[in-house]
């Protein structure tokens, strides 16, 4: 297993991402397969149960109440319907059950106890439960790790200092202090990026620079790629090149060797070439199911098929 490291250089990062293609994929695919089950990939399921109207502006999201998007805004859904989708993602090999709120910041009251609920009947089915909700304070990660939360999501999505021409709504260091109140709570954290949103190659291994350099490393890194949407100002940008994603998969896996890399946003733009490259340089999960929060992703027939294809299988139940 390669040692663990929390103090990688923006320099080493760079020098790491920008070595030659193959070389880079070796070293990781050396990494990954000391460090992780041989031919495993663990299948989640994110639903969003409170979907548009969120009133922070990041530039990428089509759930910003800032942009017109023609996205509706819905209210928080009930429990029972979130219960019935996690049993039929359970039923179709998923073993993690994500829940994705539109807030700026989790707020005490109704909403957050229906939440509490949520992943209570989550955790009864045997999934593991994972909810992204926004900000939250050590009391309400608390109150989730009491409900049997395993894990919250709360990306940085960028590095710092790009960070400020995506969002303006809240700052980089009130990301970090949740996942702070997230790890305090004991549960696990998933936090990684979006490529693809103008950012330099020295903004993207800045990202990874700062999700190493936390202590431990997040239990989970999402690698997503820009899904351009009508109606937020990045909607003109530049598909992203399968190969830049790999770079960032192999790259991640290196600075951060147990970590879960999950393959996430942006594969309905990526050649089945491009995502076996992905999985075989060090992503061992995907995200699970015919949409993410508001945004498409491949059918279930289509993910079974680039399992099969790459030799892999569905991770069992923890």
């Amino acid at each position: 297993m390669s040692e663990l490291r929390h103090d990688w250089t923006l320099d080493e990062a760079v020098a790491l991402h920008d070595t030659p293609l193959f070389d880079l994929i070796d070293r990781a695919r050396t990494i990954h397969r000391a460090s992780h089950p041989a031919g495993e990939v663990q299948l989640c399921t994110l639903m969003s149960v409170k979907t548009g109207g969120c009133p922070e502006d990041c530039a990428y999201c089509p759930q910003s109440a800032h942009h017109d998007t023609g996205l509706d805004k819905e209210k928080l859904i009930d429990v029972a319907r979130v219960v019935a989708a996690a049993k039929q993602a359970r039923s179709q090999g998923a073993t993690r059950f994500c829940m994705g709120a539109a807030w700026r910041e989790v707020r005490d009251g109704a909403e957050f106890d229906s939440v509490l609920e949520m992943v209570r009947g989550v955790k009864e089915l045997g999934l593991e439960a994972c909810c992204t909700l926004g900000m939250l304070n050590e009391d309400q990660a608390r109150r989730l790790k009491e409900a049997g939360l395993d894990a919250y999501n709360h990306n940085l999505d960028t590095s710092r200092s790009h960070y400020k021409s995506i969002i303006s709504t809240r700052t980089y260091d009130h990301r970090l202090q949740t996942l702070r109140n997230v790890r305090e709570a004991g549960i696990t954290v998933c936090s990684g990026g979006i490529i693809g949103m103008g950012e330099s190659t020295a903004d993207r291994c800045g990202m990874l620079v700062e999700l190493a350099q936390l202590d431990p490393h997040p239990e989970s890194v999402p690698i997503n790629a820009l899904v351009r949407v009508e109606g937020t100002p990045l909607e003109a940008l530049p598909p992203v090149p399968g190969t830049d994603l790999v770079r960032m998969i192999a790259t991640a896996r290196i600075m951060m060797p147990t970590s879960k890399m999950r393959l996430s946003a942006g594969r309905t733009e990526l050649s089945r070439e491009a995502q076996l490259m992905c999985l075989y340089a060090g992503a061992n999960s995907i995200f699970y199911g015919e949409q993410l929060l508001t945004t498409p992703n491949p059918e279930e027939n289509q993910d079974r098929a680039l399992i099969e294809e790459a030799g892999l299988r569905p991770a069992a139940p923890a």
